[in-house]
This record gives structure tokens, C-alpha cells and sequence, in this order.
């Protein structure tokens, strides 16, 4: 008998979005023996690469230096495959074409779970876009009367990761994930993110103040766990579970 592999796939708007975001929960999953996908819809060449844009850099080569980045960074991760969409940012915009090639990815790695943006996002609309188009294409991933004969998409959990100006977005966890023993793993990750120098230390106070959440939750000074780095995830659908 063999055992289904398990999966679990990021679908992030800009190259660097996953990192920030949920490097943690890549590279412990990926600990734990999962193939996590990470679908890369743009390389935030126009909107999140502002340090190489003001070293002089050509479009071109922005994105080139920004996949190498994302590249080095899901290297760092254990990311099993990083798909680069390559689709433009500020705005991001997907034809139906290019949602059938999302659903397409969504069939072929089967997620476990699925991970994408907060659902209000008014300091960059690309984010909250993506989210409605990863919801669209889990959507039509599950219908059985798309490309009949493919393996349907089940139910995956699709976790919101968090946005940058948390109080701003209506994003609200009910899920903390403990990095610490991955920590090092993130801050390798996000330290290939050489554009973007400004939010290293941002991220890791993050992930510290996380920490302190999940410990408080886990049962606080009555003997709550210990722990340095978390990550928080606002799930969208309901559980389905045999006992609490």
C-alpha cells in the first residue's frame, strides 16, 4: 500500500510575499514531509523592488534579480517547487487563461492545506486580488464539470497569512504555528531578499510578538509552551472534526 504524499500550496502575489508571510510554516512542513508548492503570480518588479529601481535597473533586470531572490529564498525554505507566473504587479491581473493554468497547478499538487493574502488589503490591492482569485480557482479546481476526467480538487483549508499593516485589514488569526525550530530557515530566507532590507527586522519582530500569542494560548503562565517565533493564520472555512 502506498501512502498519498502530502502537499500544501502558497499562492503569493509578489515574489517575496512568501517569505515574509509563511517561510515558516513552508520550511516546517516541509520538515514534516510535505511538497510545498509556491505559485508566484508576479515578482513585485514594479511595486516592491524600489532599492533596485533606484540603483538605475532596467525592468528586465529588476525581475531577474527578484526571481533569483525568490529562487534563493524557497531554496532556503525546502520549497519542493517554486512556478514563477510572471504576470505583471501594480495592478496584478489574471484572464480566465491564466486562471485555468492556477487551477491547473491547484489539480496537479492536490494541497493538503492552501495559503494566500488577507481579504481587504487597501495599501496594495494586489494582494486582496490574489485572494479572491486563489478562492475562484479552489473554486473551480472542485467542479467536476471543469476539464472532466482530471482528479477534482477536495477541501482544502486556505489559511490567510498576515498582511503588513495587520490593524488595517479586518484580518483577524485563529491559528498560531510555532517556527522556532525552523527560525533560522526563515531569516536565511528572507535575508535573499536583498531589495527589501527594510522589512528583515520588521518580520522578525513579527514573528517574536506571534510567539507570545501562542504561548498565551497554549495555556499562558498556567503552563502555557514555550516559544521565540510564530507565525498567525486566519483560516477561511470551517473545521470538520471528530472530538475538541
Amino acid at each position: 500500500m502506498t501512502t498519498q504524499k502530502k502537499t500544501a500550496l502558497v499562492i503569493s502575489a509578489h515574489a517575496a510575499d512568501f517569505v515574509w508571510r509563511c517561510g515558516g510554516a513552508i520550511a516546517l512542513h516541509a520538515e514534516l514531509g510535505y511538497d510545498v508548492t509556491v505559485a508566484c503570480l508576479s515578482f513585485g518588479e514594479r511595486g516592491e523592488s524600489a532599492r533596485l529601481w533606484k540603483e538605475g535597473k532596467s525592468l528586465q533586470e529588476v525581475k531577474d534579480n527578484r526571481r533569483g531572490e525568490a529562487e534563493a529564498a524557497a531554496d532556503a525554505l525546502g520549497v519542493h517547487h517554486l512556478e514563477c507566473f510572471d504576470l505583471g504587479d501594480y495592478p496584478l491581473e489574471l484572464d480566465k487563461d491564466d486562471k485555468f493554468k492556477l487551477v491547473d497547478l491547484i489539480r496537479k499538487v492536490q494541497p493538503s492545506f492552501m495559503m494566500s493574502h488577507s481579504q481587504y488589503d487597501p495599501y496594495n490591492t494586489d494582494h486582496m486580488y490574489m485572494t479572491q482569485v486563489a478562492l475562484e480557482c479552489r473554486m473551480i479546481a472542485q467542479a467536476w464539470g471543469h476539464n472532466p476526467g482530471e482528479k477534482v480538487l477536495g477541501a482544502p483549508q486556505l489559511y490567510l497569512f498576515e498582511p503588513h499593516q495587520t490593524e488595517q485589514m479586518g484580518w483577524k488569526p485563529d491559528t498560531f504555528l510555532d517556527i522556532t525550530p525552523v527560525w533560522d530557515k526563515k531569516r536565511k530566507a528572507m535575508e535573499c531578499n536583498q531589495g527589501q532590507v527594510h522589512l528583515w527586522d520588521y518580520y522578525t519582530r513579527v514573528a517574536q510578538q506571534r510567539a507570545n500569542h501562542f504561548k498565551r494560548n497554549s495555556g499562558g503562565q498556567a503552563g502555557g509552551r514555550d516559544c521565540q517565533y510564530a507565525e498567525g493564520f486566519q483560516s477561511i472555512f470551517p473545521r470538520t472534526v471528530d472530538e475538541l
